[in-house]
């Protein structure tokens, strides 16, 4: 009993290590993220600025596990101010959800895999996936010193959904895609 107390202690600080490790790189990956969409956008328009003041409510729960919401960061929250909408980030315990509330069509929203590549990931794996739910996503797995499963997806008030952000924005522009939009990306740690 006690010579497998070690290996135990051993894989829970690990485990530890492992989501904490997970959660400040998927925040950083997020900042840098913000700070390219914000690098090329113009200031945002009187009424994205109006429209997102008003408050967006984001869901409590996400296929039946509580969320709770993480603090943005300071390059986030400055972001979110030019943002076209809200953004939020969450956990379910397991994964990190960034969550943003698009009122209008924007370049400011782009794929995570240009995040992820800006940031040295390697990424493997890119495919469209089907949740429990049918629910289509745009998955990659990104690889740096671990391994991080990123599923993205974007839905219009319609229920129409979106997994390549250019076919979005240009949905949104032409009048195919009525807003507001939710984008969901979503971080899993592998092992």
């Amino acid at each position: 009993m006690w010579t497998r107390m070690p290996d135990r202690l051993f894989f829970l600080a690990n485990s530890f290590v492992h989501r904490t490790l997970h959660k400040l790189v998927f925040a950083a990956v997020l900042g840098i993220c913000l700070l390219w969409g914000t690098a090329g956008a113009l200031r945002a328009p009187a009424h994205a600025a109006a429209a997102t003041s008003a408050a967006h409510e984001w869901p409590r729960q996400w296929d039946g596990a509580a969320l709770r919401p993480l603090a943005l960061g300071e390059v986030e929250a400055r972001f979110a101010r030019q943002f076209p909408g809200q953004i939020a980030r969450m956990t379910d315990g397991a994964r990190v959800f960034v969550m943003r509330h698009v009122t209008e069509p924007t370049r400011m929203l782009h794929p995570a895999t240009d995040c992820y590549r800006a940031l040295g990931w390697r990424i493997e794996q890119a495919r469209l996936e089907r949740d429990a739910q049918e629910r289509l996503w745009r998955c990659f797995t990104a690889r740096r010193e671990h391994a991080v499963r990123v599923c993205e997806r974007i839905e219009d008030a319609a229920g129409q959904s979106f997994t390549d952000t250019s076919a979005w924005y240009w949905a949104g522009v032409g009048g195919k895609s009525a807003g507001p939009w939710q984008a969901v990306t979503l971080a899993t740690p592998l092992p």
